[in-house]
């Protein structure tokens, strides 16, 4: 084994691996939303940006905010905002941009605002009320512009930077959705189109592409372990795909300096082109459209960078490269269906929703500020633990209060502690706080993660770690009626209306003294009995006061056939399985525990 896989693992002094919790290091697991396993996942997909190629940070960011600045003073903008700074402590993803009052939102999945901030100044509680009614903005992609991407990190920087410039020049007059400069007024949202165009204008035409291929070294993170790992995915008998957004001619560059190493996956083999460890390639792929109606599938001519004319028909050839196409053409051509392909993304919407949703592939997303969550979640246990006890405190003031109660109790001070805690935790991650919570509050970006995610990581990478016929198992998700009521509490619900018709659960009520259910082997045994044509008529329960009751004895299996097919009759308990549990549950294991069992054809012959 590696030693770079032995690093990431918990080994005991005399080399024996320790079991006790996980065994991998914090920086190298997986987290699972959804069960998954690798052993039914037939192809492998990548993202580049963001995914196979890791950008460094800040720098990576500290390039584009400074190239939209020039743009916007190209396009108009006064020269000022030349001078200012990237602070990578401010943006944080997921942020909701209001172009109606130019506010920066932290919103928790429902759209209740968690923080709401004009430029650098953060909104009080009761300006917020008057902004929005009950703390609440409805996701309206006419007003709302969610900020989901590591992309658009510098662009959440550069509106605070405007918005804030622009409130407090002496220049221009502040009004309620916009800035007025005499004549001229500037609303929040032209402020924001314009911004949104000089991004796309510096990611498509402008030097972003340029510089960065310049400079790799200090824009891009080079990792020996990406040639290795998709080496021995392809081991594993799996197929890898690379799916992109990006040129060929950039994503060329990018990937050449990925693989520019003197050897192969492993230090005894020879280089190898990176396209090689690629079974498909496509690119242009404008994502989340390829997931839709797509656009036309061609072939790229790798000698120039150019695109083939004609539209190809397939199939998929490996070493070629494609630009294009639709999820449904790509899937057809290389005879995969949904679940399984594992798709490997940063981008929540682009990757992760829109191939969860519409095509139903298992996802990974790749999350880089993991570490830096991680770092923080361990390093300030003390303010989580604190705010767990504040909340039950909070909780057992009300525990023993029913209608009766004529008093409420006082909770101002609690209400001002875990204020005051919430905001020490959040100030531990930045200016925004976390990326996945506000206190004890999950955020909108979070939820989308735990919705559309399978798994995630902070590197694909990380999967180095794992055999690849590891099953990636999800905890069991409890509902609040489950989670706050033990077993022990349980009691003994009333007979279901009709419940006398089951002669057999009167005759085991009578003999116990209290309400009994059937267990799926007397079950079993009884619908054997019946099938012979010798089950004994059950005695009847002892009552005074009921009148003569008449229990026919089931003769034959046909008459249990009969007696199923009419209306309200009692459904009988199935013996073989036949709810899907598991949703990574293959179509291998599901015949063979789908098989009839001996008691099951006893009753299809007899009815036959």
């Amino acid at each position: 084994m590696d030693q770079s896989v032995l690093n990431g693992l918990h080994l005991s002094a005399d080399g024996t691996s320790n079991y006790h919790g996980h065994k991998r290091e914090l920086g190298h697991r997986v987290f699972v939303n959804r069960s998954l396993h690798l052993e039914n996942i037939k192809y492998y997909g990548f993202d580049m940006d963001y995914t196979l190629a890791e950008y460094k940070s800040p720098q990576y960011e500290q390039l584009g905010f400074n190239l939209v600045k020039e743009r916007l003073v190209n396009m108009g903008y006064p020269k000022e905002i030349l001078q200012f700074e990237y602070d990578p402590t401010f943006p944080v993803r997921g942020l909701w941009f209001d172009t109606l009052y130019g506010n920066l939102l932290k919103v928790d999945a429902y759209g209740n605002i968690l923080v709401c901030v004009h430029g650098f100044e953060f909104i009080k509680h009761h300006q917020v009320y008057e902004l929005y009614p009950n703390k609440f903005l409805k996701l309206d992609e006419s007003r709302v512009y969610v900020l989901n991407t590591l992309f658009n990190l510098p662009e959440t920087y550069l509106l605070a930077c405007l918005v804030d410039f622009f409130t407090n020049s002496s220049d221009f007059v502040r009004v309620e959705r916009g800035i007025k400069a005499g004549d001229f007024l500037f609303t929040y949202k032209s402020i924001f189109q314009d911004v949104r165009r000089a991004v796309d204008w510096v990611h498509s035409d402008g030097d972003l592409k340029r510089r960065t291929t310049q400079n790799m070294a200090y824009y891009v993170k080079k990792d020996k372990r990406l040639p290795t790992v998709l080496s021995r995915i392809r081991e594993s008998g799996a197929k890898l795909f690379m799916l992109t957004n990006s040129d060929y001619t950039y994503t060329n560059e990018i990937m050449s300096y990925l693989f520019d190493f003197p050897h192969g996956a492993d230090a005894d083999e020879p280089h190898r082109d990176w396209k090689s460890y690629f079974d498909v390639i496509v690119v242009d792929a404008r994502k989340p459209l390829f997931f839709d109606e797509g656009t036309v599938l061609r072939q790229v001519d790798t000698k120039t960078g150019g695109l083939k004319i004609g539209t190809h028909i397939g199939p998929l050839q490996p070493g070629q490269v494609y630009s294009g196409g639709s999820c449904e053409l790509f899937t057809k051509f290389i005879n995969a269906k949904g679940k399984d392909v594992l798709y490997v993304g940063d981008h929540i919407f682009g990757d992760i929703l829109k191939s969860k949703k519409i095509r139903g592939w298992r996802t990974f997303l790749i999350v880089p500020e993991l570490v830096r969550e991680l770092h923080v979640w361990t390093d300030e246990c003390q303010l989580f633990a604190e705010l767990q006890n504040l909340d039950i405190k909070l909780g057992d003031l009300y525990r023993d209060l029913d209608s009766s109660a004529k008093v409420k109790p006082d909770i101002s001070q609690l209400r001002t502690c875990i204020r005051d805690v919430t905001h020490k935790m959040d100030m531990s991650y930045g200016m925004m706080g976390s990326l996945f919570r506000s206190g004890s509050r999950q955020t909108f970006f979070s939820s989308q993660v735990v919705r559309y995610a399978d798994v995630y990581a902070a590197t694909l990478l990380n999967l180095i770690y794992y055999p690849f016929s590891y099953m990636f198992r999800a905890p069991a998700m409890l509902l609040p009626h489950e989670s706050t009521v033990a077993h022990d509490q349980a009691h003994q619900p009333p007979p279901p209306p009709g419940a006398e018709a089951s002669s057999l659960s009167s005759a085991v009520a009578a003999e116990d003294g209290s309400a009994s259910s059937f267990s799926l082997s007397s079950t079993a045994s009884k619908l054997s009995s019946a099938v012979k044509g010798s089950v004994e008529e059950p005695p009847l329960p002892p009552n005074n006061n009921a009148t003569a009751t008449v229990t026919t004895p089931v003769k034959d299996g046909k008459d249990l056939h009969r007696a199923s097919s009419i209306v309200h009759t009692r459904p009988s308990t199935p013996t073989v399985v036949t709810h899907t549990h598991d949703e990574d549950y293959s179509e291998e294991e599901e015949a063979g525990s789908g098989a009839e069992s001996a008691t099951d054809k006893q009753l299809r012959d007899a009815s036959d």
